[in-house]
């Protein structure tokens, strides 16, 4: 216990013979371990806006269809959903669901005309399951069920030259292959990301859709939101094995793109995590080997008065140890400090024009989960103490006369 306690001092005190280049390689690893964790909460809390942004968007955990309906969306393709589903989703741990008409229309103005999505929604149901029912930036939202009016894109109103109050056309095709028309008044405008929602998607209630297509009960899609986005499959066999005739799939079957860029920003913060520690690693080595070369004749001496070369071997490593958690501490610090200053997200705002259209928001709320500063920190102080081994063992391999001799 005394060799350990005399060890541990002369390699605390020997690490700071040289301050400037002690205080030099801390600053670098120190950076290199906020870098780290700070790209990892950014790059988390982006992907995870977008994740929930595209699952907001009509989207959902759990979506139901009849078969066919996603190769193409048609009103053929509706079902009415069995009394089974419904109680398999009553007895479900599940947020909210609520069933929608989603079939293509053309709106007509009367200065222009655009094709969309018509969907017929539960106001009451949507309000925790799309992004709808915030998004009314000027005049009211869907009462109920049953309400006649309909709610526009921002964007689609400015191309249509129409506006709140004025009077549109829907026309689509109903249940027997027959043009359906109607009349509907705008009682809303809407916003959405990307613009695409603005531009393709018309709201009305669910009822007057049913009618306009002449669908009865029937509709086009059942939607579910759930607690717990990553533990999907119990929930998704219960509700194949209550509907085994309809289509039931997760939001990463039905959004592939989303669970892509999740995959890719795993495999850019591995890269980064690479290219990090290889920089940090040389830096390391290279201070202790600089470290060890300067004491050459010293650690001759030591040896020719005793020392094993064990015991050198384990002087040097605890000054590794020292410096990794040195710079640990310090990264840390300085992770927790940045991390705190962009509580409020960080704003790239001079980009959202750019950032719309892709549905990207222009405030990214940082993400920092345990798991990130957990790895970060591990990965750091595990392969930085065995890239220290090379300047171990270059300390304990002297002959001691050479050593001493060496000039």
């Amino acid at each position: 216990m005394d060799t350990l306690l005399l060890i541990t001092r002369l390699a605390w005190r020997n690490l700071w013979r040289h301050r400037r280049r002690t205080a030099l390689i801390l600053v670098a690893m120190s950076l290199g371990i906020w870098s780290m964790i700070v790209l990892a909460a950014i790059s988390r809390g982006s992907i995870e806006q977008q994740v929930n942004k595209g699952i907001a968007n009509l989207t959902g955990h759990v979506q139901v269809h009849a078969r066919g309906y996603r190769d193409d969306p048609v009103i053929d393709h509706r079902f009415v959903p069995p009394p089974a589903l419904v109680e398999a989703l009553r007895a479900s741990p599940v947020s909210a669901w609520s069933t929608r008409v989603r079939v293509p229309a053309v709106i007509a103005s009367e200065r222009e005309s655009a094709g969309v999505t018509l969907v017929g929604i539960d106001p009451a149901a949507e309000l925790k399951l799309s992004f709808i029912s915030g998004a009314i930036v000027e005049g009211r939202g869907l009462g109920d069920v049953g309400d006649d009016g309909l709610l526009l894109g921002r964007k689609l109103a400015e191309r249509l030259e129409t506006g709140l109050g004025r009077r549109v056309v829907i026309l689509s095709q109903d249940v027997n292959n027959r043009i359906a028309e109607r009349g509907f008044r705008v009682v809303g405008i809407f916003a959405g990301q990307p613009t695409a929602m603005e531009t393709g998607y018309v709201f009305v209630g669910r009822a007057p859709a049913q009618r306009l297509l002449r669908m009865q009960d029937s509709v086009s899609e059942l939607a579910v939101i759930t607690p717990d986005r990553k533990h999907l499959d119990a929930l998704v066999q219960r509700m194949r094995a209550a509907a085994p005739g309809l289509a039931v799939e997760p939001w990463t079957t039905i959004e592939p793109l989303l669970v892509l860029t999740e995959s890719l920003t795993e495999v850019i913060l591995v890269i980064w995590y690479a290219i990090v520690f290889a920089a940090m690693s040389f830096g390391l080595v290279n201070t202790l080997l600089m470290a060890v070369y300067e004491r050459t004749r010293e650690f001759g001496l030591v040896q020719s008065l005793g020392m094993r070369p064990g015991r050198i071997m384990g002087q040097v490593f605890i000054e590794s140890l020292f410096l990794l958690l040195l710079a640990l501490g310090l990264g840390n610090l300085l992770t927790a400090a940045t991390l705190f200053a962009l509580r409020d997200g960080l704003d790239l705002s001079a980009f959202a024009e750019g950032f719309d259209m892709i549905g990207v928001s222009p405030i990214i709320i940082p993400s920092l989960t345990l798991g990130d500063v957990a790895s970060a920190n591990g990965l750091v102080l595990a392969l930085g103490l065995l890239a220290s081994l090379w300047p171990v063992w270059r300390a304990a391999r002297h002959v001691p006369v050479e050593a001493m001799t060496r000039i």
